[in-house]
């Protein structure tokens, strides 16, 4: 008789049973955002474990956004920003050692179809905003990390116009990773910001007539640009993203 092979059973520390009870009730909606747990002296009874293990619970929870301490030592349940979120995952996409093939195609999907619901969504304050980015662009041509961010900003504003979180939450761990990578192309392509401004001014443009198919048709230039000065600057599309992509991850506020 063949003998059957079983997997070790996983016994999770009581700091993860902790963690994962709450997530379960916050996921089921049992505990709304906003709407508070207590203190880590409330749950240390409810639980019946010590403190330490209340406290290790509770930081996963807050590194994760789904928790936050308000007055008193109080414990709320929050929603993780979309930042928050971006950057574990952007983190792990270079972890994972994604290569930059990887990177366009999705940008290939996703932007395009990101401004077209933006040219049917967008609002007057947003069209505000993308005018007011653009015009800083102008001004900022000969500034290397100021243009890489407000290329990220110009982008990220036209996810928001998009009205989808999804979308949002699906582009922004690739915008981390392309801001450092427009840094180095705007340093070696001399043409690399004109030609950013001129595919920014024309999508707006766009944008302000509600005019998808030329905004699609631009974005579609706009991502080829990127490529081709991807490209320029010596990367290898087949190969892991680079190093200073998780520097940059780690230099960010918003790391947790």
């Amino acid at each position: 008789m063949k003998k059957q092979k079983f997997e070790k059973l996983e016994i999770l520390p009581a700091y993860r049973q902790v963690a994962d009870a709450i997530e379960q009730q916050i996921m089921e909606g049992l505990i709304k955002p906003e709407e508070p747990i207590g203190t880590e002296a409330d749950l240390v009874e409810q639980f019946g474990v010590n403190r330490s293990t209340v406290r290790e619970g509770i930081r996963l929870l807050e590194q994760s956004g789904m928790l936050r301490r308000g007055e008193k030592r109080r414990l709320y349940v929050s929603l993780p920003g979309y930042d928050k979120l971006a950057t574990r995952i952007s983190r792990s996409l270079v972890l994972h050692k994604v290569t930059f093939r990887e990177l366009v195609e999705s940008l290939e999907i996703l932007e395009p179809k990101t401004i077209e619901l933006a040219a049917k969504n967008i609002t007057d304050d947003q069209l505000d905003r993308l005018e007011r980015n653009v015009r800083e662009t102008e001004e900022k041509l000969d500034d290397k990390n100021e243009l890489a961010r407000l290329d990220t900003e110009f982008h990220s504003i036209l996810a928001e116009a998009a009205q989808n979180r999804v979308f949002i939450l699906a582009r922004e761990p690739s915008g981390l990773l392309i801001y450092p990578a427009t840094q180095y192309i705007f340093e070696t392509v001399p043409e690399a910001p004109s030609r950013l401004l001129e595919a920014h001014k024309v999508m707006l443009n766009a944008l302000r007539e509600r005019d998808v198919a030329e905004a699609k048709s631009w974005m579609h230039k706009h991502v080829r640009d990127f490529v081709k000065g991807l490209i320029r600057t010596g990367v290898d599309l087949d190969g892991p993203i680079a190093k200073p992509h998780l520097e940059h991850l780690f230099s960010l506020d918003t790391y947790l």
